[in-house]
């Protein structure tokens, strides 16, 4: 009993150094798959613990729960301390209502992946309306699924749009944008990675006059800021597992573009099939970006699979570069669909 003990702990570490992998190295099947289980794998560590209880054997009851907390070391990261949690408020309706050219200093952003366009349009639209979004981000998008939407008014709350361009090599359908605001500048592919395109629009940000009446520097900075928004879906490793990897990374360029910078804003909504678990999603985060579920710090926002409560992992996810700060970010259901919504208030500083 010892020796099996042993053999389970040691195939344990080797398990959990596969997320320790540089980047890239796991895009090889079937380790992200293996990966994504990892905070999972305690199940059957503590189930064998109590084992080594019975049988006496302390040494490995010790090893085992040790392990054990080991796999569940990314998610412990979401209860840390990086940013002081605060109820952001609800946007006035009747500043819903209101399109303007500039995007409000405070705004609400949904992301959705939307099962081969299966998704329930007007469960969709009435989210949109409940939640006050701002800006949309849908994957797996059909024209079909666009009809739906339109006859379900989406564009009486979401009146701008952009898509990315449908290709036979799409995984799922086409990735596309919706906006209250209307943007400065908007293109159907932003970034170039083994996947759909990346639509992209970019609006100006409103000043923020109780910051700006700080300092003239502070107006300087405040004033003339644009956040782009993209609408992105890498593919899943089953479609291949090294354009998998290189669509995570490709989104990094985003983050280093040189319009962003230390003043302009990129946000990155969408199902990227990974999580903190897989180096190359955390590599992601190092180019430059902060993950809203990760600095919230109020715990993982889980959103596959939609049909059971749990097991779930985190696949889709709000991401950000530096001048915003997250809020209030849940996951919560639209029937027909594999994903639950992604939605968080993000506010600039």
């Amino acid at each position: 009993m010892t020796t099996w003990f042993a053999v389970v702990v040691i195939l344990a570490w080797l398990w959990l150094g596969l997320s320790a992998l540089p980047a890239g190295l796991e895009a090889h099947m079937p380790m992200p798959y293996m990966i994504a289980l990892t905070p999972f794998l305690w199940i059957p560590l503590v189930a064998l613990a109590g084992v080594a209880a019975w049988q006496h054997h302390w040494g490995a009851v010790c090893l085992l729960l040790v392990t054990a907390l080991m796999t569940s070391s990314q998610r412990i990261s979401y209860w840390g301390t990086s940013a002081k949690r605060e109820t952001s408020r609800e946007t006035d309706s009747a500043d819903h209502e209101t399109f303007r050219e500039t995007l409000s200093n405070q705004f609400a952003v949904m992301t959705l992946n939307c099962r081969y366009g299966r998704a329930n349009a007007a469960n969709i639209v009435k989210v949109v309306r409940e939640h006050h979004i701002a800006v949309l981000a849908l994957q797996e998008v059909s024209d079909d699924l666009i009809a739906r939407l339109d006859a379900a008014g989406i564009a009486d709350l979401l009146p701008y749009r952009q898509s990315g361009e449908p290709q036979d090599t799409d995984n799922g359908g086409y990735n596309v944008l919706f906006s209250r605001y209307e943007p400065a500048a908007a293109v159907p592919n932003v970034v170039t990675i083994p996947a759909a395109d990346v639509p992209a629009m970019t609006m100006k940000l409103a000043d923020d006059s109780e910051a700006a009446a700080e300092t003239d520097d502070s107006q300087a900075r405040h004033s003339n800021r644009t956040v782009t928004f993209c609408s992105a879906h890498p593919k899943s490793p089953m479609r291949g597992c090294a354009d998998w990897s290189a669509g995570i990374l490709g989104l990094g360029a985003l983050a280093q573009a040189s319009s962003i910078g230390d003043r302009n804003i990129a946000v990155v909504l969408g199902d990227l099939n990974s999580s903190t678990d897989h180096p190359s999603f955390r590599a992601l985060l190092k180019a430059g970006f902060k993950d809203a579920s990760l600095t919230q710090a109020a715990g993982p926002t889980l959103t596959f699979p939609r049909w059971i409560k749990w097991p779930r992992i985190e696949l889709d996810h709000v991401l950000f570069t530096a001048g915003l700060k997250p809020s209030n970010v849940k996951a919560f259901e639209i029937k027909d669909t594999d994903h639950l919504a992604l939605t968080a208030t993000l506010t600039a500083r």
